[in-house]
């Protein structure tokens, strides 16, 4: 019987020198899930995947990556795992056929065996009436497919993504998802990381490490509903009105405001709970136009927010 889990981690840790990259990480990856890992530039992310293939031995802690533990079984997990990296790894002077052989061949993919794999990922990613152009000569989107397909050519049930669609067009990011959903159907495991919070939405669990700790683990419902994202006493509005650049500034100026953010089209704020009719009069009564207030739950980019800002008050102190 197959683990439930992916991925499975208790505490890793990985330390350069001095420097910890990665501190106690606690993850567990549902097999069939797409999970998504985020967090700023440097926070442990890269590193993170990185130990969790095999490349690089943690300092501590353990971790199973489908039934295998890092360690012993390190060079057994590569077999059943892809690793598509923000650089892609392709080769530019190759074209798409020729850099789909080269994965076969470097995957140890059977002969008999490699010619139907390349024509499913092929087929998979749409990317067969490219076969002939070199990988330096493709948009970002398809060079996007092709090392998608690179990395699904030894049928791999777990792949990591470390940050796919960074730098591509919103269509190619959304034909990238589709993709995912459908290879999620099938079975597949997804390890994402991403830095756009429409993605963390799509993922069926999400992370966020800051400064090398995981301070949030859950489904993207259940992270909006932390008590410190929305604490006791306060509430979450959307405020519509005229000139929010300068009403950002004056509701920030309230002292029943504990924040205010442009979102989109309108105002996202924080403040005392049942303050709605105060805080729309106030916009009113001070040449804000027609103001709408409702009340909302929080967003995941509020969540990050509000964890980044605590984490950042707890390490001034």
């Amino acid at each position: 019987m197959e683990p439930q889990f992916a991925i499975e981690t208790h505490g890793l840790t990985r330390r350069f020198g001095s420097f910890t990259a990665v501190e106690n990480a606690d993850i567990c990856v549902e097999r069939g899930s797409i999970y998504g890992l985020l967090g700023p530039n440097g926070s442990g992310k890269t590193t993170l995947i990185r130990m969790l293939c095999g490349i690089l031995r943690p300092t501590s802690g353990t971790a199973t990556v489908m039934g295998y533990e890092l360690g012993p079984g390190t060079d057994e997990i590569k077999h059943h795992i892809g690793y598509m990296s923000q650089q892609f790894s392709l080769y530019g002077d190759l074209s798409v056929m020729e850099n789909l052989n080269f994965y076969t061949r470097a995957y140890s993919v059977p002969r008999a065996k490699a010619a139907q794999r390349i024509e499913e990922v092929v087929e998979l990613t749409g990317i067969h009436n490219y076969r002939d152009r070199l990988a330096r000569n493709l948009s970002g989107g398809w060079r996007q497919r092709l090392a998608l397909a690179c990395a699904l050519v030894h049928e791999p049930k777990l792949l990591f993504l470390d940050e796919p669609t960074a730098g591509i067009d919103p269509v190619a990011r959304r034909a990238l998802w589709n993709l995912l959903f459908e290879l999620s159907n099938r079975g597949h495991t997804f390890f994402v990381t991403t830095h756009y919070m429409d993605e963390a939405e799509r993922c069926t669990h999400v992370g966020y490490i800051y400064f090398s700790r995981m301070i949030a683990n859950g489904t993207p419902a259940e992270l909006k509903e932390m008590p410190e994202v929305t604490p006791t006493g306060l509430e979450r509005m959307r405020v519509m009105c005229d000139r929010q650049p300068q009403a950002m500034g004056f509701i920030n100026g309230l002292d029943y405001v504990r924040d205010a953010t442009i979102f989109g089209d309108s105002l996202h704020v924080l403040a005392e709970e049942g303050s709605g009719e105060r805080l729309r009069s106030a916009l009113a009564d001070n040449g804000f136009g027609h103001v709408h207030v409702d009340s909302i739950p929080p967003s995941l980019e509020d969540v990050f927010v509000t964890l980044t800002r605590t984490m950042d008050e707890a390490r001034s102190v």
